[in-house]
């Protein structure tokens, strides 16, 4: 089993027991930031579920039908996880406002207070554990899942600091107020996961900073007079790179074959751990402004 369907099922088997452990304090106490805490659980699990099932079409290997495979599975499962979120926010939202209109109060303090303690440790577990892996497999889902339990080890440290403060002053408000903080925040983070999961879908180009390093490596290459039309994108764990790159015209094919090996090896050490599918076409002089002319021309036609 790789990693990242091992991280996964921890999170799922986590999402599980806080569930149930948020869950019977949260509708004994009433406390509206508890809740919330248990419902936005109850989401990871369904979204640690899916993140599973896309993981296992991701790594299905290309085939006739899909032949640059379903590494974009990952990208959709971003989307669907940061629309969860987002979901899970906005109710946190709208239970924190009617708490605080029909001015409910929170009993068995001591209780969520114990909860909460135990359910941010349970968490900080998991994120550090997620992050790990994340790092190793360069995983859009499990770096997601990894992003979406930092924000619950931020809220539920926020739920912990005000069970807390109404317990020392008895003000009630303070729930409310915290649920509506950690809302906004769960928003946010949802925001980010959507944007990221867009942009691969979108085919958006690698990082400049990665473009930039691959346009070095070409120019440092001798045989190279200059390349255009270099493009760039990624999907699951596989980078796709194309370029065309220059040649005196009087170069043999050999040559400027291992010239493109060359460039072609760099760029892969960049990143070694990920896939690479380059396609470098070779040209004996600079064709783009030709190209140009002819892509303007079709298009007019």
């Amino acid at each position: 089993m790789t990693l990242q369907k091992k991280a996964t099922i921890i999170s799922s088997g986590t999402a599980t027991l806080l569930i149930v452990i948020k869950l019977f304090v949260g509708v004994m106490s009433g406390s509206v930031a508890v809740l919330a805490s248990a419902i936005d659980s109850v989401l990871d699990l369904i979204v640690s579920a899916f993140n599973y099932f896309a993981i296992t079409k991701a790594e299905q290997p290309a085939n006739k039908k899909f032949n640059y495979g379903k590494g974009k599975i990952e990208a959709l499962a971003g989307v669907i996880e940061g629309t969860v979120i987002t979901v899970s926010g906005l109710f946190i939202f709208y239970t924190a406002i009617k708490k605080a209109i029909n001015q409910e109060t929170v009993e068995f303090l001591g209780y969520s207070i114990i909860v909460m303690v135990i359910s941010l440790a349970i968490t900080i577990a998991l994120v550090l554990f997620l992050n790990y892996a994340a790092k190793k497999t360069r995983s859009m889902v499990v770096k997601s899942d990894a992003l979406h339990y930092k924000t619950d080890v931020l809220s539920n440290s926020a739920i912990l600091v005000s069970l807390v403060l109404i317990q020392m002053t008895g003000f009630e408000m303070i729930d409310s107020i915290m649920g509506v903080i950690i809302s906004i925040y769960i928003i946010h983070s949802a925001y980010q996961i959507i944007r990221d999961g867009v942009y691969i879908l979108l085919d958006a180009s690698l990082d400049e900073e990665m473009v930039e390093k691959m346009r070095d490596i070409i120019l440092e290459e001798k045989e190279i007079s200059d390349f255009h039309y270099l493009k760039t994108r990624k999907s699951g764990n596989t980078n796709f790179v194309d370029v065309h790159l220059v040649f005196s015209p009087g170069i043999s094919l050999m040559r400027a074959h291992h010239a493109g090996d060359r460039i072609e090896e760099k760029i892969k050490d960049l990143i070694p751990d990920e896939v690479w599918v380059i396609n470098a076409h070779l040209d004996p002089y600079d064709d783009s402004e030709i190209n140009d002319q002819q892509y303007v021309a079709n298009e007019e036609g």
